[in-house]
């Protein structure tokens, strides 16, 4: 974490560009959130070799419109286009996806102003953002195009010709793993280099992802060629063809971290209680003679409970919160002044006493420097990326309390009788009990036993040696051999995980390109066999993502006197105020449903007043009265601070 992988790869891709004659990368993202700072850093790296060509890289996922270098470079100084025949405004604030056309009409002067005035507006429209020569977005618009749809040529048009990077692979789950596996056998049946990236990535994963591209470039089902364990940490291994054989190869030889391992002190925070209050006493604790403490929570009720708790004492020094229901406006807002407090470029404004209190949202992809680590239990991968974020740069300034780097893993408390580990309950939900179980044994060997009165009374050394620990840990999570102590039932809870493992591989099936085993066709003549199962992009965003993430509302509060965005601007009594400048504004107060009210959302209308607009026409308007919505058995209101609250029953 932080070795630099992100330059590797750009530098990487310069070379396979170079020698294969492509003329464009595309860069995919975990999640929105880390695509807007990853823009950054591609815009950065195409400046450094041709500053002209600024203009042609893509950003491309739904809220765009809130990355303030992206609307510089791509919608200032454009022409009015109040007057197009069709009604439409410049953006669309859905990217590439949705049904209508962009609504340029061809060759009118309206559009030769445009183009002329900036990058050519043709590629925002529908699904061709992956046609830019430069695109930076979510991993679901490669994941789309081993998807069984309609377009899908198009989309995959867009990916041949240029290098493909994948950022913090490890990241897809077993569901959407399904289709990065389809995607990779046609990318190298396509010829197309693809660099993946983790600094956590299991062993099975990285031959799967190898046998996967050679069964591509090879034209075979199955290749089965064995990846050799790389020597050392970090490493890289390569897979190619030569002569129609397939060529894998590691690093032969150990290859020195540009920092050497840092010993970081590892520790239990028991604690089991949604409302966090023994986690933001050890914050408010920590920070006590200065410091910028980050804490990481598996379940947005949890980091509202906690940054409440430190709020309502007086909190002395800076305090901030970032989770998914928060506007799109407010999120983007905080994501970058907490990358400009606690990122590389912080120097002097990095402040003397900070709390942070985030979801996975601060998981990975996110370059910010912590002193002290709070972090809920998380399988081992992901728990060794939220690790990343503590001692991150070089020349930090710190106060002495926190020389060290120091992790206190939470969400967890003791069973009966020094037993199996209680774990929060949206946390086995999301993770399963046996990755949690096997995470919990790895830390216990660092920092002893989570009751300290349980077992021999064995405390470990302490400490995992980071980075240098990583692979083994990984390694160990994600093996065969057993390593959770006696009575914790590991076998059983690994039998549960496993089946429904394979439930989510074969929900997948349904909709990947191709079926199982005819992956040397070289043509798409097998796309229907099973018939085309989406019916809108809505349903395609949710087929490679397993699992309902909730459904996206715009807020918007009712008065006497009409409607009014989230943020005080007026929209009419029917919200048929709807100007560009305004729909940005608007737009800025859509924030996502938990899944629990999916149904009930799914079923909210546009207001009146934006029937003829055509983006507004198909938002879904979550109206506030006196502060309130009622959706369902839940009563929702929205809190500047704390973003979106549900009251349940």
């Amino acid at each position: 974490m932080g070795e630099g992988k992100t330059k590797a790869a750009f530098a990487a891709a310069e070379i396979l560009a170079a020698r294969f004659g492509l003329n464009g990368v595309f860069v995919a993202m975990p999640t929105q959130a880390t695509s807007d700072p990853m823009y950054g850093q591609v815009l950065e790296w195409v400046r450094s070799f041709d500053p002209a060509l600024e203009s042609q890289v893509a950003l491309l996922h739904g809220k765009r419109g809130f990355n303030r270098r992206w609307v510089e470079i791509w919608w200032e100084g454009r022409p009015d286009t109040a007057d197009q025949p069709d009604g439409s405004v410049w953006d669309d604030f859905g990217a590439i996806d949705e049904d209508e056309d962009f609504g340029w009409q061809p060759g009118t002067k309206a559009q030769e102003d445009a183009e002329r005035a900036g990058p050519p507006v043709w590629f925002l429209g529908n699904k061709r953002g992956l046609l830019t020569p430069f695109a930076v977005g979510t991993v679901d618009h490669l994941l789309y195009a081993a998807t069984r749809t309609r377009h899908v040529m198009l989309r995959f048009a867009g990916l041949t010709g240029k290098v493909v990077i994948v950022d913090e692979v490890h990241a897809a789950d077993v569901y959407m793993r399904q289709f990065l596996l389809e995607a990779l056998r046609w990318l190298g049946q396509a010829g197309v280099p693809v660099v993946l990236l983790s600094a956590t990535l299991p062993p099975a994963q990285r031959q799967a992802f190898v046998d996967a591209y050679l069964s591509g470039v090879l034209g075979k089902a199955d290749t089965e060629e064995p990846v050799p364990t790389p020597a050392g940490y970090p490493c890289v291994t390569s897979a190619s063809a030569v002569d129609g054989r397939p060529v894998v190869e590691s690093s032969r030889t150990p290859t020195p971290a540009w920092r050497n391992p840092v010993d970081t002190q590892i520790e239990w925070l028991a604690d089991s209680d949604k409302e966090g209050a023994a986690v933001a006493s050890a914050a408010r604790e920590a920070v006590r003679d200065g410091g910028v403490v980050l804490v990481v929570v598996n379940q947005v009720d949890r980091a509202q409970a906690i940054y409440r708790e430190l709020a309502k004492t007086q909190f002395d020094g800076q305090l901030h919160l970032l989770h998914g229901r928060l506007s799109t406006g407010h999120r983007a807002e905080r994501t970058e002044r907490c990358l400009r407090l606690m990122g590389p470029q912080a120097g002097d404004d990095r402040p003397e006493r900070m709390v942070v209190v985030a979801t996975q949202l601060a998981e990975q992809s996110f370059d910010v420097d912590a002193d002290l680590l709070i972090t809920d239990l998380a399988p081992v991968d992901l728990l060794l990326q939220r690790i990343g974020r503590l001692h991150r740069h070089v020349g930090t300034r710190r106060p002495a309390s926190h020389s060290a780097p120091r992790v206190l893993v939470t969400g967890v408390s003791p069973g009966p009788e020094g037993g199996r580990p209680r774990f929060l309950p949206t946390s086995e939900t999301i993770y399963g009990r046996w990755s949690l179980l096997r995470a919990a044994a790895l830390v216990a060997e660092a920092a002893g036993p989570l009751d300290p009165e349980a077992g021999d009374g064995h405390r470990g050394s302490g400490v995992w040696s980071i980075p240098a620990v990583v692979p083994d840990l990984v390694a160990r999570a994600y093996g065969e051999a057993p390593v959770c102590p006696e009575g914790w039932d590991e076998e059983a809870a690994f039998r549960t995980w496993q089946a429904k493992e394979e439930q989510r591989r074969e929900r997948a099936r349904e909709f990947v390109l191709t079926r199982p085993r005819e992956w040397g066709t070289t043509t798409l003549e097998g796309l229907h066999y099973a018939g085309s199962r989406m019916k809108s992009e809505e349903d395609l965003n949710a087929v490679v993502r397993d699992g309902d993430s909730g459904v996206e509302v715009v807020l918007v509060c009712r008065g006497p006197a009409g409607f009014t965005a989230l943020d005080g601007t007026r929209l009419g009594m029917h919200g048929e105020v709807v100007v560009d400048d305004v729909v940005e504004r608007l737009l800025a107060g859509s924030v996502r449903l938990p899944a629990a009210l999916s149904n009930d959302g799914r079923a909210l209308k546009p207001l009146s007043g934006w029937a003829a607009h055509p983006w507004l026409r198909y938002a879904r308007a979550l109206v506030l009265e006196e502060g309130y919505a009622q959706l369902g058995k839940s009563r929702l209101s929205y809190h500047q601070e704390l973003g979106l609250e549900e009251e349940r029953g």
